[in-house]
């Protein structure tokens, strides 16, 4: 890993994408730093533990970079434009015009995109209104407004600027693919969770508990290997394709493989039941009567009745976010369009049903390692009551996007050197 990027920093057209993109990442912070006009830095200062602890607020002020708390140009994160992506990906499945589009290659793609754009600015503005109020809700904590002046000019200001700071910062992130290494959206979640590992390190390293002190960094390096065992981890399909005359030329019939991932999925499934199964406690957390103080005390995100229901969710979310994604009727058309079969199963829906079942037995152990690594942190904490910072969906993030930088990385060196091949 450590060859690979000296290599890179060798040659001169990756050395400058790393430097862009470094460039942006630092933007990117700077923002996430940059209070907007219209709010009380005192104020700001004194709500900070709202949004520290294991609630919602944490969660997203996490993906934000700790933007949200400070109440900055890019409060909102990235966010936005993921969950906009999400939406356009499930509305696939009900509206068949947009499947014809991401079906239609580069010229459906581009409006598909267009699409999520408009979408991530409706949401921003929607998020912003509704964070203006709830930092207004915080007057009783703070001692004092945290919005100065809470009239319309104000609030619309304050709005425009988070709904601005939200599409410059989805801009930053396609000017990242575009010109940079790796993906730029996925970069940009990978910087806001970074940015909080001091914290965790800080945490573990002021703990009390001197056994958990000298294991951690043992169970750290177990859980990295596991994650990126998993997420490597695939079954391999073989695919043959028959000889075919195409004009009056016969094409030569090959072998290769269809990959199926034990973890298809990725990380999409433990953000939905992180998010459901932080309403109850969110919502006891803003009631102030008794029966909201149970409900949050019930679904507290330290105890057995959060992290089951979590589970539970996250393989539902698993399995249905694997059939979204991965479709094994358009799969066995395909390869039946093109010619190419998999040994001892004939072309067509019979192929179709043995990628299904394959599919499902692989997302049943993807489903589970999910499962155990979002509930791991959590476990730890209520162990050890030391607040690590950083949860298993943040560790799930940084390592799966650490690893497909890595891969760009790699294959930008591979198309610039050649030497390997000749000798």
């Amino acid at each position: 890993m450590l060859s690979t990027i000296l290599n890179a920093f060798r040659v001169a057209d990756i050395r400058k994408k790393l430097l862009f993109t470094a460039a942006m990442l630092l933007i990117y912070r700077l923002g996430a730093n940059l209070p907007v006009p219209g709010v009380n830095l005192k104020a700001v200062d004194s709500i900070q533990k709202e949004f520290g602890g294991a609630n919602i607020l944490g969660l997203l002020n996490l993906f934000s970079g700790g933007g949200l708390a400070r109440i900055a140009l890019f409060a909102l994160g990235i966010m936005p434009y993921i969950t906009a992506s999400i939406i356009m990906e499930l509305m696939k499945v009900v509206l068949p015009s947009l499947d014809k589009l991401y079906k239609e290659g580069e010229v459906g793609q581009t409006r598909i995109t267009q699409y999520t754009r408009y979408l991530t600015v409706g949401l921003a503005f929607a998020q912003s209104i509704g964070f203006v109020f709830l930092f207004r809700s915080f007057q009783a904590s703070a001692g004092e407004a945290v919005v100065s002046k809470f009239d319309v000019p104000h609030v619309l200001l304050i709005v425009i600027c988070l709904t601005a700071g939200a599409v410059l910062l989805m801009w930053i992130g396609e000017l990242i693919t575009q010109k940079g290494i790796g993906n730029g959206i996925s970069l940009l979640i990978f910087a806001s969770i970074v940015s909080r590992l001091p914290t965790g390190v800080e945490s573990w390293w002021t703990t009390q508990d001197q056994v958990f002190k000298v294991m951690m960094p043992f169970i750290v390096l177990a859980v990295v290997a596991g994650i990126v065992f998993v997420q490597e981890g695939q079954r391999r399909i073989p695919v043959r394709y028959a000889k075919r005359v195409i004009g009056r030329r016969m094409s030569e019939g090959g072998q290769t493989y269809l990959p199926l991932r034990v973890n298809m999925a990725g990380v999409i499934p433990v953000i939905f039941a992180a998010s459901i199964m932080m309403i109850p406690p969110t919502i006891g957390q803003l009631v102030k009567a008794h029966w909201g103080r149970e409900l949050a005390n019930f679904f507290t995100p330290n105890g057995w009745q959060f992290v089951v229901g979590q589970s539970i969710f996250i393989i539902i979310f698993t399995y249905f976010y694997t059939a979204v994604t991965f479709n094994p009727v358009d799969q066995a058309d395909n390869l039946k369009k093109y010619g190419g079969f998999i040994p001892g199963v004939r072309p067509g829906r019979p192929t179709a049903e043995f990628l299904d079942r394959i599919l499902t037995r692989l997302t049943f152990p993807g489903a589970l390692f999910l499962a155990a690594v979002a509930a791991l942190p959590t476990i730890m904490i209520a162990q050890t009551h030391t607040n690590l910072a950083i949860g298993g969906t943040s560790i799930l993030i940084v390592i799966g996007v650490a690893l497909e930088t890595m891969k760009q990385l790699e294959a930008q060196l591979m198309m610039r050197s050649y030497e390997g091949f000749l000798k």
